[in-house]
């Protein structure tokens, strides 16, 4: 059984994880009375599964790439005013908003590709400067809620098709678009050999900077798209409606609990959309149960903590099990200590040498293994 376990790739754990943190939940949720599975209560998770969603999936995007996005919560808010003060209560003026707010926030993630690719500055800061500087225009020029939204544009947040709300089947359909542009298009296959090892991914031809810029891009209109969800929902724009939701944390966490390598290069979609399910349902349980909401950020973190620890721990034990079953072990032909010298076809300094692209750290990041296996 613990081999069969060890051998399941992370994306299969996340998902009998979250069949695990249903189960635990609908007997918790039985012992009340009540029904965990009831068709409100889903189109609750299902509702509390959208926003989220939409920001971790931009975010597995750069995270992928070995960058952050700590922005987001602040493009969110952004986005939300830039629509309602478009429309203003005009069905007419819906679309003008919907693409001019996708637009400025692709701006927002190409300035903040732009500062991670060609000036070198590192992901964490490059965002939390461009959030900064975002978040002190929204506080300088906005003293509360602004716009108005019309009512044919607040039904994409308050609809459904039986329980399932119609913002997380658009959501699913995004996840399906960005999951399929990773896995069979050369720009998905750049970007994970970027966020692998991108000094090997430069020596291969590989171009490093419009993976990342492309990443941002994404990350920032996702984000937009969180941020309509939510002028949907409200009926206004928010200058503080991402920051209150301490979107940019979350999402890394659900990205992070999701299978995707913090580094960069290992991850997939929807192992970040399993991520997102367990805390929607961990958040609904919480509620239904009336825990002490302060309670629901520790419980958060002890489950990203622990999903860590056991993804580590499987990472380690497939590299002893791997070498253990190798039948000539580590210093084979293809080895740095070979008989054949460092200058050969096999040696140490050649393409099938310890330094090279078929290394240990290789762009096999990229490949269809380390996409699915996370």
């Amino acid at each position: 059984m613990r081999t069969r376990l060890r051998r399941l790739d992370t994306t299969a754990l996340v998902y009998l994880a979250l069949v695990a943190v249903l189960i635990i939940g609908a007997v918790l949720v039985a012992t009340t009375g009540r029904n965990f599975f009831s068709p409100g209560n889903i189109r609750d998770i299902l509702t509390g599964m959208s926003v989220l969603g939409f920001v971790a999936i931009g975010q597995t995007l750069v995270i992928l790439g070995a960058s952050l996005d700590l922005s987001v919560p602040y493009v969110m808010s952004l986005a939300s005013l830039i629509a309602a003060q478009t429309m203003n209560g005009s069905d007419a003026m819906v679309l003008p908003a919907v693409l001019l707010t996708l637009a400025v926030t692709a701006c927002i993630g190409l300035a903040n590709g732009l500062i991670v690719t060609v000036l070198g500055v590192h992901g964490f800061v490059a965002t939390l400067g461009v959030g900064l500087i975002l978040k002190g225009y929204l506080d300088t020029n906005y003293q509360g809620t602004e716009g108005s939204v019309p009512w044919s544009f607040q039904l994409f947040g308050a609809t459904g098709i039986g329980p399932v709300p119609i913002s997380t089947i658009v959501m699913l359909l995004l996840a399906s678009l960005v999951a399929f542009i990773l896995v069979r298009t050369g720009f998905g296959h750049h970007l994970f050999a970027v966020g692998g090892n991108s000094e090997v991914a430069r020596l291969s031809g590989v171009r490093q900077r419009l993976p990342l810029i492309g990443a941002h891009i994404g990350s920032s209109v996702c984000a937009g798209l969180a941020g309509l969800l939510l002028a949907s929902r409200l009926g206004v724009g928010s200058p503080t409606v991402g920051s209150q939701g301490s979107y940019d944390l979350l999402s890394i966490a659900a990205v992070v609990l999701g299978g995707t390598v913090l580094m960069g290069g290992r991850g997939s979609i929807w192992g970040t959309i399993g991520g997102v399910a367990i805390f929607a349902v961990l958040d609904n349980l919480m509620s239904v149960m009336s825990f002490n909401p302060f309670l629901k950020d520790v419980i958060r973190g002890l489950v990203i903590i622990i999903a860590v620890a056991l993804y580590a721990r499987r990472r380690v034990i497939a590299r002893r099990i791997r070498f253990a079953d190798s039948p000539t072990g580590p210093n084979t032909a293809t080895g740095p200590n070979i008989t054949t010298g460092p200058n050969t076809a096999t040696g140490s300094n050649t393409a099938a040498g310890s330094n090279t692209a078929a290394g240990p750290e290789v762009i096999a990041a990229g490949t269809e293994h380390e996409r699915s296996h996370g």
